[in-house]
């Protein structure tokens, strides 16, 4: 058996590097609204309703449940929290 090596998580786990890159994505700003929401310091029925969700919702957020979420649905959550997101696009390092 071959050793395999991978930058990422994601790109051992799904079949395309833009499926990788999507996951990679959605993952960042799942961490970066929980934390958001965590610092908060109030409960999932607050957080939700500052997020413009329902409870049930901001429990698969902040439980990581990342099938539940498009990249657009977390980028609206994302500028929701107060955050900014920035996008950087460039070809991979040799």
């Amino acid at each position: 058996m071959t050793e395999q090596r991978f930058d990422s998580v994601w790109d051992a786990l799904e079949n395309t590097p833009a499926e990788a890159a999507n996951m990679k994505a959605r993952s960042g700003l799942m961490i970066a609204i929980r934390d958001a929401v965590d610092g908060w310091k109030v409960t999932q029925a607050e957080a939700a309703k500052r997020l413009g969700v329902t409870q049930p919702r901001m429990n698969d957020l902040l439980r990581g449940r990342i099938d539940k979420f498009s990249l657009d649905a977390l980028m609206i959550l994302a500028t929701e929290a107060g955050l900014t997101v920035e996008w950087r696009v460039g070809k991979p390092a040799a």
